[in-house]
């Protein structure tokens, strides 16, 4: 019963990515893109403790003192695969200067691990169905829609959240102002 209602929340999940796609596409990046809802910056960062592809357990505090850059995502979301190159070479450039991107894959961890693998992904990713969709509303994302990202100041201060795909330009504007 239980797999049922994961699968059914997989399913909506990717409908509603694949139409939120069609209409985030093209715009520019607003500061943050959300329904009234969902917003939450300015907010503390909400806790949270999920397992990543490793294994381990990984709770909000262990990024204290870092800016943080989340990125719920799925193997099967198209715009999530095209933003992937570009959060590798952030994470890259960004990492000595206190830049933790922070994969969270609404996924199989199988399909998560071998994912990351393929494409070369060095930041952690966290993993899980039921606990990371409570942890992706959590962040405002109340619409469900992948991919959706969040950026977290060192002080654990939400700054930005956006639904859909982002640009390298964008995320540097905003690194720029919180490193």
């Amino acid at each position: 019963m239980r797999a049922l209602g994961i699968g059914l929340i997989a399913l909506a999940m990717a409908l509603a990515g694949f139409f939120a796609a069609r209409f985030y596409f093209d715009e520019p990046l607003p500061a943050s893109r959300l329904s009234r809802d969902g917003v939450i910056v300015g907010q503390a960062r909400p806790a949270f403790q999920l397992g990543s592809s490793t294994g381990d357990i990984v709770s909000a505090s262990d990024f204290d003192g870092q800016v943080l850059l989340l990125n719920f995502w799925a193997t099967w979301c198209e715009p999530c695969r095209r933003e992937m190159p570009m959060l590798v070479d952030m994470q890259a450039e960004y990492g000595a200067k206190g830049l933790q991107v922070l994969g969270i894959a609404v996924d199989d961890p199988q399909n998560a691990m071998g994912f990351a693998s393929e494409y070369g992904i060095t930041y952690p990713i966290l993993v899980g169905m039921g606990d990371v969709m409570e942890m992706n509303f959590a962040y405002g994302n109340t619409d469900g829609v992948l991919p959706y990202s969040v950026l977290v100041d060192r002080k654990g201060i939400v700054r930005w959240q956006y639904v859909g795909e982002i640009s390298r330009n964008d995320i540097t504007t905003l690194l720029q102002r919180f490193l």
